[in-house]
């Protein structure tokens, strides 16, 4: 059965007649005759007895009134309250990030988000890219923001923001150009398995020919911020993202270093998974982050 079905099992029920009925709907009385005759087949009762042009509702359509009755008026009062969310959008959105987007990038796009819809509340949970992926596949978020793609099938990727790798340093390194192979010289501090900008640099490197089991590793960190904090002590030089050093290089705390005849550039892409519907809210935040993509 369906709404449209029980609104006109309501109407033949209140005025006892097929005839009034199909007034009152602006339907044929045929077409409200079959609709009832459905009904009844697919309850396996009577709902009607006939008797000339006079009906009268049976036992069971009095349980089924008494019911019926209450089904359309929340299905009307979640037509009102869907109607509302649409005409001033409110809500809590829950997404993921790895960190360079979750934490240089969407800040900055959530207070123009927020002025827009200052009823929608934003949490982002920063993790690494293979964490934000597992939980749109385990289906705990519905969008994420992510610096690498992982060969999964189920989850969709929307080219979002450019990127670009640099070798970061304290002072060890006095050249802004280097070769390849100078990197394996110096000590190396790595982010955590996962994490989409080691697997990126991993990818770079071994496009230069560079063996990784060869660097002189001698620190892993969790965080970007930590492996800031590790090379301004001068614990070793590190690959980041350009967006997470853009303070440091304007108050010259760190130096970036750039390999000759490379580039390392990447993209963050939106991953969404492929068979999962996006609420309302989400759909005006995935939206307008499509909207503002590579703008920053």
């Amino acid at each position: 059965m369906d709404i449209h079905q029980l609104k006109i099992f309501i109407s033949v029920f209140k005025n006892k007649s097929f005839s009034k009925a199909a007034k009152e709907l602006f339907l044929t009385q045929p077409t409200i005759s079959e609709h009832i005759k459905t009904l009844e087949e697919e309850l396996d009762c009577k709902l009607f007895d006939r008797f000339g042009k006079v009906i009268i509702p049976t036992t069971e359509a009095e349980i089924l009134y008494e019911n019926a009755q209450g089904v359309v008026e929340k299905v009307e009062n979640l037509k009102e309250v869907l109607q509302k969310i649409k005409s001033t959008p409110s809500g809590n959105l829950y997404i993921a990030a790895s960190s360079i987007p979750g934490t240089y990038i969407l800040p900055k796009l959530m207070s123009s988000f927020k002025n827009i819809y200052p009823q929608i509340s934003i949490q982002i949970d920063i993790s690494d890219s293979k964490s934000v992926i597992e939980s749109l596949l385990s289906g705990q978020i519905l969008l994420g923001i992510v610096g690498t793609k992982l060969r999964k099938s189920k989850i969709d990727y929307f080219p979002f923001m450019d990127d670009e790798l640099v070798i970061v340093s304290p002072n060890l390194i006095k050249e802004s150009f280097i070769e390849p192979e100078e990197i394996l010289k110096y000590p190396f501090i790595t982010r955590e398995e996962g994490s989409g900008t080691r697997k990126e640099m991993e990818k770079w490197l071994g496009e230069m020919g560079i063996d990784i089991e060869k660097l002189n590793i001698v620190c892993t960190l969790s965080s970007t911020d930590a492996v800031k904090e590790a090379i301004k002590n001068g614990l070793g030089i590190s690959i980041l993202s350009i967006h997470s050093i853009k303070d440091e290089l304007e108050y010259k705390k760190l130096k970036i270093v750039k390999i000759k005849n490379y580039k390392m550039n990447r993209i963050f892409y939106i991953a969404t998974h492929t068979t999962r519907s996006l609420p309302y809210i989400y759909k005006l935040f995935y939206e307008f982050l499509k909207e503002n993509a590579f703008s920053l």
